[in-house]
């Protein structure tokens, strides 16, 4: 994340390139889904990110890259795979096992928020200010708005399976703090070295917990869903969301977590008949209040209309 004082314009291909993003990683949560219903957890992990480390380790081949043979830069890599894909896809996906795939996107656009809460205590660039604060405040009202009045009771699974999603949403923050490091690094050689870390932690959790040859084997549809996940929502989503990054910064795009629950929620009605309730959809409007209120953008634009009405 970086401040609204290093905000850069898009122009059409960055937009463009801002909605493919949203859909990539909206439709996760659909691809997962539907996955989920022949494959366990942690075997879903294993074959989403062994695939889209195959794929970028091969377009790192295709670019005339190299992959780096310093034992520090790949313990790095280690741990960004941790905190980036190991611990929230877990998390997610057993989510997902008992919770809905939309309810899922929209608790883990809850990640901007607690960036900025952990960015203020873990960095010295990224301080709380005063729009900072009032959208954590909004998100986070969202958040419990979205999980709803079960978390006053008896702590249930379903709730559980809310509370995990947000967990990997706190890890996608701490990953994005620990991400900075990669600095000057190529971002497609960055990407490959984590799956790839994570491809190897996480073979034997799956082959423990999961036991995956005593399943039957997947369908044909299965098989297309993983696919899907691994190559449009991880290998192709990185390539798009790093050439953003480049060339949009940062807080543009953040405007991404708008977008994915969107895209979520859509397939997730059209395909899944899952059926938000109105509390839901409150709590995924204040989440994206906050994070238009975190950025600036809410600011500027009463400043700019103030200023419209006053030379007017």
């Amino acid at each position: 994340m970086c401040s609204s004082a290093n905000v850069k314009t898009m122009g059409s291909v960055e937009w463009s390139l801002l909605i493919v993003l949203s859909v990539l990683w909206g439709s996760s949560f659909f691809f997962s889904k539907v996955t989920l219903a022949e494959l366990d957890p942690f075997t879903l992990v294993l074959g989403r990110v062994s695939i889209a480390a195959i794929v970028l380790n091969l377009m790192v081949r295709a670019t005339g890259q190299r992959m780096p043979d310093s034992p520090k830069l790949w313990g790095f890599f280690l741990v960004m795979g941790l905190l980036n894909n190991f611990i929230p896809f877990s998390l997610i996906f057993w989510g997902q096992t008992q919770i809905p795939s939309a309810l899922a996107s929209i608790l883990n656009a809850s990640t901007p928020l607690w960036t900025v809460i952990l960015a203020h205590f873990f960095t010295t660039d990224e301080r709380l200010t005063p729009n900072r604060l009032s959208g954590v405040i909004f998100g986070l009202v969202g958040v419990v708005v979205v999980i709803g009045p079960d978390v006053l009771m008896e702590l249930g699974l379903n709730v559980l399976a809310q509370l995990a999603v947000v967990g990997a949403g706190i890890s996608y923050a701490f990953a994005g703090i620990y991400g900075k490091r990669f600095k000057g690094i190529s971002p497609i050689v960055t990407a490959a070295g984590q799956l790839t870390c994570t491809t190897l932690m996480v073979i034997p959790v799956a082959l423990f917990v999961d036991r995956p040859w005593l399943l039957p084997m997947p369908t044909l549809k299965t098989w297309g869903a993983l696919l899907a996940l691994a190559l449009l929502s991880t290998a192709t989503a990185y390539v798009i969301y790093f050439r953003l990054l480049s060339a949009a910064g940062a807080t543009n795009l953040l405007l991404v977590t708008f977008l994915i629950p969107v895209s979520a929620l859509i397939l997730g009605t059209t395909f899944l008949g899952e059926q938000p309730s109105p509390r839901v959809l409150v709590g995924m409007g204040l989440i994206g209040l906050g994070l238009a209120t975190m950025d600036g953008r809410l600011l500027r634009i009463a400043r700019a209309r103030f200023s419209r009405q006053r030379t007017s």
